[in-house]
């Protein structure tokens, strides 16, 4: 007898733990939010203000960034990074990820253009030309212009 209500107790003892353990890890797994976008702003990028010097090294080079609606913003890149999409990434003004076709850019200075969503790309230019290569393939050059537009 005094093993049966040992068992019953045991199992009763059993439950609850399980049912504390379930109910503790409901509410941490509700605590865990994604970030939300803001005003369609993925917010993975360190938003610049026009005209700043970002970025440390020896070779300079221009880049400006053009909205949707044609607003402007130029900065000054320092690098030590072999590539644009490099030393873009290290100062975090670019964020993407890894596609087919190379980097496949989604954010830059906070401004997000995503193709599926709303049709928008981010281009390469390169001293005004559009650009044949990716930002993650193209080599840095001293004084050189290069743009990232929102086009359609």
């Amino acid at each position: 007898m005094k093993t049966k209500q040992f068992k019953t107790a045991l199992s009763r003892i059993l439950c609850t733990v399980l049912i504390v353990a379930m109910a503790l890890f409901t509410i941490g797994c509700g605590q865990q939010q994604e970030k939300e976008p803001t005003n369609n702003l993925m917010e993975f990028t360190q938003v610049y203000e026009d005209g700043a010097v970002i970025g440390e090294g020896e070779t300079e080079f221009t880049l400006t960034v053009t909205d949707k609606d044609g607003n402007s913003k130029k900065f000054t890149v320092k690098t030590d990074s072999k590539t644009v999409g490099q030393a873009l990434q290290d100062v975090k003004i670019i964020y993407g990820e890894e596609g087919p076709y190379g980097l496949y850019i989604s954010e830059v200075n906070g401004i997000v253009a995503i193709y599926e969503q709303d049709g928008t790309y981010w281009a390469f230019y390169i001293d005004g030309e559009y650009a044949m290569s990716g930002v993650d393939t193209t080599d840095v050059v001293a004084g050189a212009n290069y743009e990232l537009k929102v086009e359609k």
